[in-house]
């Protein structure tokens, strides 16, 4: 791989004063990217609910509902 420095030359950038200056008037050099950026990093978030939590939820869900149904069984008979 080889590096490329993204800072302009200021021997062969226009418009600049010796020292670096730019001139009243006269519009600076754009910076340029970085030619070499860091590689892509997968992304690392959660998607959806994992197992355990959902399994235990429906479960809750399943006996709060059976209890209900417990309730109102015991109500009319």
């Amino acid at each position: 791989m080889s590096y490329v420095n993204p800072d302009p030359d200021p021997e062969r950038t226009t418009g600049l004063e010796p020292g670096g200056g730019v001139p009243p008037g006269e519009t600076p050099p754009a910076e340029s990217s970085m030619p070499e950026a860091a590689p892509q990093q997968p992304d690392q978030t959660a998607r959806g609910w994992a197992k355990a939590p959902l399994i235990l939820i429906l479960l809750l869900v399943l006996v709060v509902a059976v209890g209900f149904l417990t309730y109102a069984l015991a109500l009319i008979f």
